[in-house]
């Protein structure tokens, strides 16, 4: 986040919408000189003054996942969800594996005379 004097004056040079626009999508305000643009839309920009390493972003036309990222694509997701089966018989029951360590007390009555 940055300061509120560094906030209001890129609210400034950007305009209210953009404003809006950049706190949704990028969350921080930023102003700069448009360095170009790419087939699918994306504006390129460029601020000097920035923090290093904070001198150029992207504003993306479409901010969406790409299309070919898909449940299908992906081997680790399971194409349906495995129902919740607490408290029913299919419930997952862990089993015992070790040996006990303490024995257990079993009380041992006298016979009545």
């Amino acid at each position: 986040m940055s300061t509120i004097t560094r906030t209001l004056s890129n609210l400034r040079k950007v305009g209210i919408k953009d404003y809006f626009r950049q706190m949704l999508y990028i969350g921080d305000t930023k102003a700069g000189r448009l360095v170009g643009t790419d087939r699918a839309g994306n504006k390129f920009y460029e601020d000097m003054d920035e923090l290093p390493l904070r001198t150029r972003w992207v504003d993306y036309k479409k901010h969406a996942e790409d299309p070919l990222i898909r449940a299908g694509l992906r081997k680790f997701e399971k194409p349906h969800p495995i129902p919740n089966y607490t408290a029913t018989r299919g419930a997952f029951v862990t089993y015992n594996t070790t040996k006990p360590k303490v024995r257990t007390w079993e009380p041992k009555a006298i016979a009545r005379q």
